[in-house]
């Protein structure tokens, strides 16, 4: 039997077509509305990880035109400063959006301070509001992660209409607003996760198979329909025994590329289309702000 390969969904590609856009975009009405974007990104501590994410969304500001106001805090910062500097920033005309970068020192309550975010500068999707207008279909600004996997599809034309769509995750972060985001497309969905019971039989009936566990490895060939279309938003680092780290998803690649019809690779799928969307929710937040 032949071995067939899945055609690549490339994110990185798509988020490179945007950042022209979106330069374009900018580059058109800076002169009209007198200033740049903005986008605040408040990093507390300092999680390498984290740090690496907030270099990566500085530079893509820079390429498109936005100002990036960085704001850094040592670990020991209250939580009454941080509601000050949130205050501050919700009130700066110069400012669109307001990035929250998470993980947070644990003695920091992250949800109350996500509350404090003006609904229209949350350009992470995450405020309540924002999520009970996705549920309700209504215009806001929408979660990156699982906005950029939905206009990655659109890119490649995947018809979503009708079509069984299973979620492999239930975070807040990716896997709630997915499945709502999937279920505004006229997909069926369906939502699993570690307590599911047989995944397998769950997987196999998938047209589109988005996996969101955060777990390395745990869709393996078998458990994908042949001809799926599958996407992986996991990112796991794994460090072998010489100390050499590398990046995978909760997808074996290698061995379902010759299964799905279209499958993302990590790195280079939905990670860079989570920076590409932050930037277009900070452009959008700027239309509006400029709209009033």
């Amino acid at each position: 039997m032949e071995t067939t390969t899945a055609k690549l969904l490339d994110g990185k590609a798509l988020a490179e077509k945007i950042y022209k856009e979106l330069a374009a975009t900018i580059a058109e009405l800076k002169p009209k509305i007198g200033r740049p974007p903005g986008l605040a990104v408040l990093m507390v501590g300092d999680n390498p990880a984290s740090a690496a994410y907030v270099r990566n969304k500085e530079k893509a500001c820079a390429k498109v035109g936005i100002t990036s106001f960085g704001k850094y805090f040592p670990t020991d910062i209250t939580f009454t400063e941080l509601e000050a500097v949130i205050a501050q920033l919700n009130q700066d005309e110069q400012v669109d959006g307001i990035l929250v970068q998470l993980p947070f020192p644990g003695h920091l309550d992250s949800i109350a301070l996500l509350h404090q975010i003006e609904p229209d500068k949350d350009v992470d999707g995450l405020h309540p509001v924002n999520l009970g207008r996705l549920v309700r279909s209504e215009t806001g600004l929408r979660s990156c992660t699982p906005a950029g996997v939905m206009r990655l599809l659109e890119e490649y034309k995947i018809p979503l209409e009708g079509k069984q769509a299973v979620v492999v995750g239930r975070s807040i972060l990716v896997g709630k607003p997915m499945a709502l985001m999937l279920l505004e497309a006229n997909a069926t969905v369906t939502i699993a996760h570690s307590r599911s019971q047989d995944l397998k039989t769950i997987t196999q009936n998938a047209d589109i198979l988005i996996a969101a566990a955060g777990l390395p490895g745990l869709i393996t060939a078998d458990m994908v329909k042949p001809g799926a279309v599958v996407v992986d938003v996991g990112i796991n680092r794994l460090t072998d025994s010489s100390g050499k780290s590398r990046l995978v998803g909760d997808i074996d690649f290698a061995a379902t590329a010759r299964v799905a019809e279209y499958l993302t690779p990590v790195p280079g799928g939905i990670g860079p289309m989570t920076v590409a969307m932050l930037l277009q929710n900070t452009v959008s937040s700027y239309l509006q702000a400029t709209n009033h």
